[in-house]
């Protein structure tokens, strides 16, 4: 009964032993098969590696030698570049953490903007379409993502959107750093709020919600370009008034707060939490489609959310009835509902009331 590293395990192994943590904690039975919810739950619990039953432990092996038959989603998981883009993204977050942490507690005035993205430019030096980067975010989905993760997440989303709208150089770099620091606030906020693994208290929110100002006073005296600042005060202002910390509408927010709030939303709910799985992303698309755009800018919001339901194209999914096949064609009246290839025939979703893409497998 061979232990594997929880960083090389794969759905389908199966748990050879109970697993706890340190402190005795029951976190997964023996005799479990695993899958990418359970691998989350592992990492979560900062389980470092697992006993795996001998006839089950080779199936990272046969994931390999049986590409032919993989989804696009595995496939991409089994591939060196995968293995190689995780391995840079890790060690971006600790550099974003060790930065953004010397900005909050010494206040650092000499934070310059190219320092800052020494990290995430490496991450995105293959990202001319940005379908590299996306590929490579939905395939981390099922890691839970702590306020630093979430900011680099919005930070190379943002630059690939920022591309999409045909920005110059300049801005698509003031926007990376804006997506970058736009949660700074939040390590202002107590952690047992910020990670509560359950609904927040009115209270609670009230409080989370602080973490806009809180972010706008660390960033507001250092030599930062103004959008990066405003970006951190007003992402969660929303263009039909409904937002926060001041309420305001349409042009008052400033374009590249318009921006991040399209990057911050779309990565907070495509990806896991503590207390759920990520969201399909065109579940999420539905939502953008039937909710957004009063609350978001359209000039913004139409570009990505056709861009982005681009980047799914050739993906194998599940639909709510169970059926699996691959996208192969995007409905541009219906983005949600795109065309899929099911064994031998194709179905429009935009045509079939009440199915829809229910997971990307």
């Amino acid at each position: 009964m061979p232990r594997i590293l929880t960083q090389d395990l794969v759905p389908g192994m199966v748990t050879a032993e109970d697993v706890y943590t340190y402190n005795n904690q029951l976190v997964l039975l023996k005799d479990m098969e695993l899958t990418d919810k359970t691998i989350t739950k592992l990492e979560f619990y900062s389980i470092l590696s697992v006993r795996i039953k001998d006839d089950t432990a080779g199936v990272a092996a046969d994931i390999s030698q049986e590409g032919a038959d993989l989804s696009y989603s595995q496939k991409i998981k089994a591939s060196e570049e995968f293995k190689q883009f995780k391995h840079e993204f890790d060690n971006a977050v600790e550099d974003l953490k060790g930065k953004v942490n010397d900005i909050v507690t010494l206040n650092a005035g000499d934070v310059s903007a190219e320092d800052l993205l020494e990290e995430t430019n490496g991450l995105l030096k293959n990202a001319d379409t940005g379908f590299h980067v996306f590929d490579m975010l939905h395939n981390m989905r099922s890691y839970d993502d702590p306020t630093y993760v979430h900011c680099l997440n919005v930070s190379l989303i943002c630059n690939v959107f920022g591309k999409w709208l045909g920005m110059s150089d300049r801005d698509v770099q003031t926007l990376t750093v804006a997506g970058l620091l736009h949660d700074i606030g939040k390590l202002k906020i107590p952690e047992d709020i910020v990670g509560k693994p359950a609904k927040l208290t009115d209270d609670e929110y009230n409080v989370i919600k602080t973490h806009t100002m809180e972010g706008y006073n660390i960033l507001k005296e250092l030599d930062l370009d103004e959008h990066i600042k405003n970006a951190a005060l007003m992402h969660h202002e929303r263009c039909d008034g409904s937002g926060y910390p001041m309420g305001l509408k349409g042009d008052r927010i400033d374009n590249f707060a318009k921006i991040v709030a399209i990057a911050d939303v779309y990565d907070a709910m495509t990806s896991a939490r503590v207390y759920r799985g990520p969201l399909c992303p065109f579940k999420v698309i539905g939502i953008f489609e039937s909710e957004g755009l009063q609350k978001y800018d359209s000039e913004y919001i139409l570009v990505f959310l056709e861009y982005i339901v681009n980047t799914y194209l050739n993906n194998r999914v599940r639909l709510s009835n169970g059926l699996e096949g691959e996208i192969v064609l995007i409905n541009k009246m219906d983005l949600s509902h795109p065309m899929v290839h099911c064994g031998s025939h194709y179905i429009d979703l935009s045509h079939e009331h009440g199915l829809y893409v229910e997971a990307i497998i």
